[in-house]
């Protein structure tokens, strides 16, 4: 038996792992390449949010975004399965607080998700919550969604890793993948530094944890503002969109956030900041995910600009990427293409 030809991915974000993943359950062969530690980009943070976007003007963007979502449980707990280790995924839903002037325009919003959405999956205005962790809403009423979903990022980048190897790939850290000397082909997962070469540019965010238990509570959407319960008796808050970054520090913004948190859950006044992050996320210039050929360089790909869906995006990227580096198809949309 021909031994399978080895694909080199450089990155061990979310991108590079789950494409690596897909390449590995469809008999591929992988070695992943990361020049820090895994999960050390933007992957890294605190957030975990993979809420599917406004179902009004419907999109191309939108339809991947959902069928990424909607498959998501599966995929997730085949890696879990594989490696031993959870990724904290979790279909939880979503609470968003509504005014009741704007009923009319939600009404539009409820019938675009029953329009697009599967059937299992509604949008439906609640007038009370029995939920832990319950948003502010000026006329007691919110909407709220059953297809939005959480992971733990941090643990499902280390569930990701344990599937990977146990599935025989190959993990190498504190290493910087040297393209043209790899062998190929190469898949370039590389976030916010990968995208100069495309146009692409990074933009800082901050997130935090705090120590506050209600693992099977839905997430909050609120004011630009994601507050998503987690497995581990955590909260994640996040995030800020920094144009100008002065330092990769966490700063008086992150305290702002942490503030504007609470003033929208006040349950979260006397829960402790116990992780504050900041990074840089990768975005493109259509703020789709870059997906494709290296122009001019055979036999290297991409896979980048995951900006603020990337772990809502991945299963999505990953298949595409498999497609194309295994059996030379193109699925990718044109609005991905790099």
């Amino acid at each position: 038996m021909t031994r399978a030809k080895i694909v080199t991915l450089a990155g061990a974000g979310i991108f590079g792992l789950s494409c690596a993943w897909e390449i590995l359950r469809r008999g591929g062969a992988v070695r992943v390449v990361e020049a820090e530690r895994i999960g050390a980009g933007s992957s890294g943070g605190t957030v975990g949010a993979l809420a599917p976007h406004a179902p009004e003007n419907w999109n191309e963007k939108k339809q991947v975004q959902l069928e990424a979502l909607v498959g998501a449980e599966s995929w997730w707990h085949e890696i879990e399965d594989a490696g031993g280790r959870a990724s904290g995924y979790g279909r939880t839903g979503r609470l968003q607080p509504v005014a009741a002037a704007s009923l009319p325009r939600i009404a539009e919003r409820i019938a675009g998700a029953g329009k697009h959405w599967p059937a299992w999956a509604r949008m439906e205005i609640l007038r009370e919550s029995g939920a832990a962790l319950v948003p502010e809403s000026p006329d007691g009423l919110w909407l709220y969604d059953n297809l939005t979903a959480r992971l733990h990022p941090r643990l499902a980048l280390a569930a990701l890793a344990a599937a990977v190897t146990a599935k025989g790939g190959e993990i190498v850290t504190g290493t910087a993948l040297d393209g043209a000397a790899s062998e190929q082909p190469v898949v370039w997962a590389t976030g916010a530094a990968g995208l100069a070469a495309f146009g692409g540019n990074g933009v800082k965010g901050q997130s935090a944890l705090l120590a506050f238990a209600a693992p099977d509570a839905p997430q909050v959407f609120a004011d630009a503002l994601h507050i998503v319960p987690h497995v581990d008796g955590s909260v994640g808050i996040g995030s800020t969109s920094e144009r100008e970054v002065a330092s990769l520090e966490t700063d008086a913004q992150l305290d702002a956030l942490c503030d504007k948190a609470v003033a929208i859950c006040p349950a979260l006044a006397s829960a402790p900041v116990v992780d504050r992050w900041a990074g840089i996320r990768p975005r493109a210039k259509s703020r789709a995910p870059l997906i494709g050929p290296w122009p001019g360089r055979e036999g290297h790909f991409v896979a980048n600009g995951g900006f603020k869906i990337g772990f809502g995006m991945a299963p999505a990227v990953a298949r595409m990427v498999a497609d194309l580096v295994l059996e030379g198809r193109d699925t990718i949309p044109e609005g991905f293409h790099s």
